[in-house]
């Protein structure tokens, strides 16, 4: 039976190391699984989804996916075809970028066409505030998982936590584009106490 999932984590969590495992395990029973991300993530380029410690592979925008959903159901074989292959899932990255039409519109992958759509991103922003995109997979997916990491001092991370200049930001806007250089998971207490590192 297919299933939204939504898979999220702090930064530096691996969550798209995790997304590229799992479609490599896909690819090497021989099944299709679609790479999507949102537009709005444009750091790796168009077509790539990459993870820190190097892993890669080819994905398209999940808003040209969407137009085309119609278009792929295959009736008589009961069959979802994209780029003449069988679909056996339908993996997005950095999912809390969507919008929450977005996220109802994959829902629908599941829910009519019978194909799991596995979900990756943050829970919340640098103000420990949900995104549009996690808040609706929050509410409407089937299996909701955190992909641990661990803040400087062993404790669980929990906050995705921009800074600058060797201080955290506490202000600004939702989406900023970045990595280790703008940002560094914590857990709760480090975050409120503005401690970034020991």
């Amino acid at each position: 039976m297919a299933k939204l999932y939504f898979r999220y984590g702090a930064m530096g969590s691996s969550k798209s190391a995790n997304i590229l495992m799992v479609r490599y395990n896909y690819e090497e029973r021989g099944q299709y699984a679609v790479l999507l991300k949102p537009r709005t993530d444009n750091r790796d380029g168009e077509d790539e989804i990459k993870s820190r410690i190097g892993l890669s592979a080819p994905a398209e925008y999940v808003d040209d996916f969407l137009q085309e959903i119609s278009k792929c159901w295959n009736v008589e074989t009961s069959e979802y075809i994209y780029h003449e292959k069988r679909v056996a899932a339908v993996l997005v990255d950095e999912a809390q970028f969507l919008s929450p039409e977005e996220v109802d519109r994959l829902s629908d992958i599941v829910d009519f066409y019978d194909i799991s759509v596995l979900c990756y991103g943050l829970r919340t922003d640098f103000l420990n505030h949900l995104f549009p995109g996690s808040r609706r997979l929050m509410e409407i997916a089937d299996v909701i998982e955190e992909v641990p990491t661990v803040c400087w001092c062993g404790r669980r991370a929990q906050c995705n936590t921009r800074y600058a200049n060797g201080k955290i930001v506490r202000e600004g806007a939702q989406i900023m584009l970045g990595s280790n250089e703008s940002y560094v998971a914590l857990c709760r207490k480090h975050y409120k106490e503005g401690k970034l590192w020991k």
